[in-house]
């Protein structure tokens, strides 16, 4: 096995269980930052390679009273959320210096990670010869809508595509909505995330195999083909009926009751898997006779008789509040109400298990909160332990590092539109 890289701790998240992998991160928008910040969360240090004037998404709100606005460049709670632990360098990579800059930066980084449009990397000189040129054990790693050649060439490679798009393409959409109804949006950017959750295991899958066999990887991530693979479901029942599944509602194809059901003060969700979670919840709610009951007692019976099954749920639950509902099956079948953000903040769940982190915000009169990973582990360091960088922040140090000469690091920090306050 060949002896993996130890670049040392990542000096914002020391202790963690990536302590030593070092990530050149050239990611903008969301589901590249996400993925290294995934990442930088567990200990990797994540260099943000931005452009003069930075990351565009600095300047998306909202922005706390007092901190940086779009006019001094911009320090957003979009930015603020997902570029935590990370260090910031300006370098333009339209630029031959630039450029010079990077590749040096690669020969000693164990992952690079982007997400620019298709064919870009390769007009920039960056395409994998070169960058194996410089490091041969590097895990290349790029996130676009429609993939790149190494996991075949999508006929829409050219075309650009964000969140709405890859939800659309990926399936999810088609059965998100009202029963037979419009297809619908998923209202977090799933069509980003879940190709960053990919593209971060797939990044240390690489690097696992990087370490082992000396030889570096590539790893290709379609946004759409991640949204796809999120919705497997469809696939198979496709399949094994010729059926296009629609918008399933608040409900399951597959179980009964499983999903949605109002509430005197708001919604709750109760999940009826297997058949003796119905015998105890029709007891629970004084029923019991329901669990008998040939129309009602498998869920094979329930899901042919869905509608009238909803109906008895519903009748009981939009009698009572959430909190009655609670006190009633709590703890006892699968049951959760539906939370806004206010109650997320007011729940002692989220509070016991920290993730609500707070991270400070340049200028500003107070902290932002930020949602905290929620891979925990029993003794390695992981989670928010620094606020994303300013602009170039930690530029001067990482040249160096890097081995870059003084002056040599003069020149490329002398840009006026970078901000080197280390």
């Amino acid at each position: 096995m060949s002896e993996p890289l130890d670049h040392g701790a990542n000096p914002l998240v020391p202790g963690g269980a990536l302590e030593g992998l070092r990530v050149i991160d050239l990611t903008m928008m969301l589901a590249g930052p996400y993925a290294s910040m995934m990442l930088a969360d567990q200990g990797a240090d994540v260099i943000k390679v931005e452009p003069p004037g930075g990351d565009s998404t600095r300047r998306i709100g909202p922005f706390l009273p007092g901190g940086l606005t779009q006019d001094q460049g911009g320090y957003g709670g979009y930015f603020a959320s997902i570029n935590r632990n990370k260090r910031s360098v300006v370098l333009d990579l339209k630029s031959a210096s630039g450029l010079a800059a990077l590749k040096r930066m690669v020969a000693g980084a164990d992952i690079l990670i982007e997400n620019y449009r298709h064919g870009v990397m390769e007009r920039l000189g960056l395409s994998d010869a070169a960058l194996w040129a410089a490091n041969p054990r590097l895990v290349h790693v790029s996130i676009r809508g429609f993939g790149d050649a190494v996991g075949g060439v999508s006929p829409y490679a050219d075309w650009p595509a964000y969140d709405p798009v890859s939800q659309a393409m990926g399936g999810v959409m088609s059965i998100t909505g009202a029963r037979d109804g419009t297809p619908t949006k998923v209202g977090p950017g799933v069509g980003d995330i879940g190709p960053a959750m990919f593209a971060a295991f797939g990044a240390l899958a690489a690097t696992f195999r990087a370490h082992r066999t000396g030889r570096g990887e590539r790893v290709d991530i379609s946004m759409v083909d991640s949204v796809l693979a999120i919705c497997e479901r469809i696939i198979f029942q496709h399949s094994a009926t010729g059926i296009s599944p629609v918008p399933e509602g608040n409900g399951h194809p597959l179980l009964c009751p499983f999903g949605l059901f109002e509430a005197a003060d708001g919604f709750v969700t109760i999940a009826i898997p297997k058949d003796d979670f119905w015998a105890r919840f029709v007891s629970l709610i004084g029923r019991p006779e329901l669990a008998r009951d040939p129309d009602f007692a498998t869920n094979a019976a329930r899901l042919e008789n869905a509608s009238r099954t909803e109906a008895l749920v519903t009748e009981w639950t939009r009698a009572r509040t959430r909190a009655e509902i609670s006190s009633v099956i709590g703890g006892q079948v699968p049951f959760g109400p539906v939370m806004t953000a206010s109650d997320i903040f007011a729940d002692p769940h989220f509070q016991a298990r920290g993730m609500l982190a707070e991270v400070a915000m340049a200028g500003a009169d107070r902290p932002l909160h930020v949602a905290n990973t929620p891979v925990r582990m029993a003794h390695a360091a992981h989670g928010v332990h620094q606020s994303a960088p300013l602009t170039g922040e930690h530029g001067a140090t990482i040249l160096a590092e890097f081995g870059f000469a003084p002056e040599e690091i003069a020149q490329i920090c002398s840009d006026p539109m970078q901000n080197t306050t280390s």
